[in-house]
């Protein structure tokens, strides 16, 4: 028998109100189906008549450039890869462009790498940029930079873009529309509403990825962790099916379609989410219990004393991990020190220290760490 997920209509509900929204939308819905794009344009211009803003991030130039350039399938080399996204970025604004221009709305490309949005004055810059288009009644059409990224600035896919371009723009909405109805149960009943990603979401997708691995799965696992950093920036976030008639148009009345995950009650700041997600950790640092303890639960700065000791090369300024003993990820912080220095003076108390070496006594401050709890 199915499990059974109850929503609530008041969360539900409170989609209504939401004014700026991020909708994106994956390469196999738009492969699969052409009129999505008016049908999009539709649900946007509906949108725009009630005040709201949409921000689109679109995948698909990979997949209309393979073809365009008569690729067999989808390259492998990197090179052929950038080839496509070159080649089909060109046809993928092409249909947005000819399905927003019969409402009446422009349309602006937007491509971005991870990089572009971790150095703080080009994400600031690409803030602006969004501003200013949303202003003068654009509709941004996002995508990753794909023709120019490699593995180091990409994001892993546009679901994490999407995730990243909800606090930029200041969304209060997140809808990644898929070819799933939403997130499924054991039974394969779809769960309405998740309030915790961790301990409501997850652990439906890790079982059946350990029953038999497919693109499904993994692509379901790539949106709970959007809707998890979503989330924590205080956003609403609906996984819902692009193939559905009307969808973004039910999803913005509160009809109880798709899986609604709600905000986290403890949001991260603007900057403490960037130290999160948007930066890249070059290595961790692993506390004892107690320390574990008193970071998580108390607030606390990383101390030297806490420390079992550290993982990866970092220099001092760079992003890390902060893992238990367990070696689960608790959060991320902006190191103090190199990696090092963090190794010769861990486990050890203030008193214990050098002169030179206790200018170290606070590996991780708090005011520059990110913790959650799920």
């Amino acid at each position: 028998m199915a499990e059974r997920h109850e929503a609530p209509t008041s969360a539900r509900l409170l989609l209504r109100r939401a004014r700026r929204v991020v909708v994106k939308i994956g390469s196999r819905t738009l492969a699969s189906d052409a009129a999505v794009y008016d049908r999009i344009a539709a649900a946007v211009a509906g949108a725009r008549e009630e005040g709201r803003s949409v921000v689109l991030v679109s995948s698909g130039a990979i997949a209309l450039g393979t073809a365009k350039l008569g690729f067999r399938g989808r390259p492998k080399e990197m090179a052929r890869l950038q080839a496509a996204a070159a080649a089909g970025q060109s046809l993928l604004m092409h249909a947005y462009e000819k399905a927003f221009a019969a409402r009446g709305m422009p349309v602006a490309q937007v491509l971005l790498t991870h990089a572009d949005l971790a150095d703080r004055v080009r994400g600031n810059n690409a803030r602006a940029a969004l501003g200013a288009l949303l202003e003068a009644g654009a509709i941004p059409i996002l995508n990753e930079n794909d023709s120019v990224a490699v593995d180091e600035i990409k994001f892993g896919d546009n679901d994490q873009l999407a995730a990243m371009v909800t606090p930029l723009v200041d969304a209060d909405l997140l809808v990644l529309l898929s070819d799933i109805e939403g997130l499924l149960d054991g039974a394969g009943a779809r769960i309405p509403v998740v309030a915790d990603v961790t301990r409501d979401a997850l652990p439906h997708v890790r079982a059946k990825s350990s029953k038999a691995a497919s693109v499904g799965t993994g692509g379901m696992e790539s949106k709970l962790e959007a809707a998890r950093r979503a989330t924590l920036a205080g956003a609403h976030v609906v996984v819902a099916d692009a193939r559905a008639p009307g969808i973004l148009e039910a999803v913005l009345r509160g009809d109880d379609v798709g899986t609604l995950f709600l905000p986290s009650p403890e949001r991260l700041s603007a900057r403490k989410y960037w130290i999160a997600f948007t930066l890249r950790p070059k290595g961790a640092i692993v506390l004892d219990p107690g320390a574990s303890a008193a970071v998580r639960d108390k607030g606390r700065s990383v101390l030297p004393v806490g420390v079992l000791g550290v993982r990866g090369d970092f220099r001092a300024g760079d992003a890390v991990k902060i893992e238990d003993a367990a070696g689960v990820e608790m959060g991320r912080g902006l190191a103090r020190c190199s990696s090092e220095d963090a190794a010769r003076i861990a486990g050890r108390l203030r008193e214990e220290l050098t002169p030179a070496e206790r200018e170290l006594d606070v590996l991780v401050h708090r005011d520059e760490m990110a913790i959650w709890k799920n």
